[in-house]
């Protein structure tokens, strides 16, 4: 059976949490950190969990080390991408096949410490910052990706192309990282689907039975839709940029 089962499903999300904050930065996570990300009231529940996982063998305290926390061992057979479903040929709404940011690219029994530390997503075409294009199917194209950049859930690239995002950082020809999600809270960026072919990067504003998509730069104007007009393909999570 493994023992992925002897855990509960809190367990080893704080298990996974700290596995990768540890490669991520070489140190553990402070107990306010791991209750965010658990998202749990009391940070009593972490010291319980933590118990827990050291007993079972899955991590040990280093108690002469400030915070010091050891991962022992990762569940086996921990999940791995799910196959990619061939592109359907109808309407050429933005679907993108994407890899699962819960993968830690790892072969049940491979010890952690040899765990990979980076994961390919697929990258999409180009997406207009400035005017919306319609997306452009997966190429076949990847990025390499830190796993420190991922959260759970799925996760694409895109390109940008256009200088209406700058304000926030985001230039032409940057590869930004999505997380697949159909809604967001205002005032995140999100990649927008409008009317169900045009593809956009904006940030998401909703007012009464309206959406507003607002550029971060003042060249641009914002656009405003009724809401069943745009729908969320996901949210922006890093930024990849590289100097050439």
């Amino acid at each position: 059976m493994g023992d992925a089962h002897m855990l509960t499903r809190k367990q080893h999300e704080l298990l996974i949490f700290i596995d990768r904050h540890l490669k991520a930065t070489g140190f553990s996570p402070s107990f306010e950190e791991m209750k965010d990300a658990l998202n749990l009231r009391s940070k009593s529940g972490i010291h319980r969990l933590i118990s827990a996982l050291e007993e079972r063998g899955f991590l040990q305290r280093r108690h002469h080390r400030a915070r010091a926390l050891e991962v022992m061992r990762l569940p086996e057979g921990m999940a791995t991408p799910e196959p990619a479903a061939a592109p359907a040929l109808s309407p050429p709404t933005f679907s993108p096949n994407v890899i699962r940011g819960d993968f830690s690219g790892r072969l049940p029994g491979v010890r952690a410490a040899e765990a990979v530390s980076a994961v390919q997503l697929p990258l999409y075409g180009r997406i207009a910052a400035g005017l919306p294009i319609e997306a452009l199917r997966d190429n076949g194209a990847h990025v390499e990706v830190p796993l420190a950049l991922l959260g759970a859930g799925e996760h694409y690239a895109l390109e940008i192309a256009g200088d209406s995002m700058v304000d926030a950082g985001i230039l032409d020809g940057d590869t930004v990282i999505i997380r697949r999600a159909d809604t967001a809270e205002n005032g995140q960026i999100v990649v927008a689907l409008i009317d169900e072919n045009e593809v956009t990067l904006k940030r998401l504003r909703r007012k009464g039975a309206s959406v507003a998509l607002e550029p971060a730069n003042t060249r641009h104007e914002t656009r405003i839709f009724p809401a069943d007009r745009v729908r969320v393909q996901g949210r922006l999570v890093g930024l990849l940029r590289q100097y050439h």
